[in-house]
């Protein structure tokens, strides 16, 4: 288990998991350097809003936001957002990325990240059935009225049962 999840389990007892979320990824170091802030959260985590402000120090030598920034922002959310609505019985890691800069990027932006009740249950019935699936994300980075795309993100993000991850581990150890 990793500090950001211990650092979670002691704090949903205090505050409800989506604050959590939103708060413990706006407070992270890891996150703040994207200089994105996750806005909105719904309350049974299924929905993720973060906004990109352009400032100083996200503007790259064209005066737009720098496309380091722009992945950063939304590189961590789709996987840990999963984690947090799939049980302990599952391993959740990025495997892929693929980014698309459509448009320089010189205003605020803004991306969504939407999981559905049938998207879960397709996770958990692919990995019943096959042990281990993938799953690609993807999300966009648009303007505060989401008609335009500056840049699009894929994200490849690997599902397992838990005992199959462990199981597969440990016999590639031992190869």
């Amino acid at each position: 288990m990793s500090f950001y999840q211990k650092l979670a389990e002691v704090g949903k007892k205090f505050v409800s998991e989506h604050k959590l979320f939103k708060y413990g990824f706006n407070l992270s170091p890891m996150y703040r350097r994207s200089t994105a802030r996750i806005m909105e959260t719904s309350e049974d985590l299924m929905f993720v809003k973060i906004k990109l402000p352009i400032s100083y120090k996200n503007r790259n030598y064209v005066n737009s936001i720098f496309g380091g920034s722009m992945f950063s922002a939304v590189d961590p959310i789709p996987m840990v957002q999963l984690i947090n609505l799939l049980d302990s019985n599952y391993v959740v890691w990025d495997k892929a990325a693929n980014i698309r800069f459509k448009k320089p990027a010189k205003e605020n932006l803004y991306a969504e990240f939407i999981y559905t009740v049938e998207e879960l249950e397709a996770i958990k019935t692919g990995v019943l059935k096959n042990k281990e699936i993938e799953i690609v994300k993807t999300t966009q980075l648009t303007n505060k009225r989401g008609n335009v795309v500056f840049c699009e993100v894929k994200k490849t993000i690997y599902i397992a049962s838990k005992d199959f991850y462990k199981r597969k581990r440990k016999k590639a150890k031992a190869i």
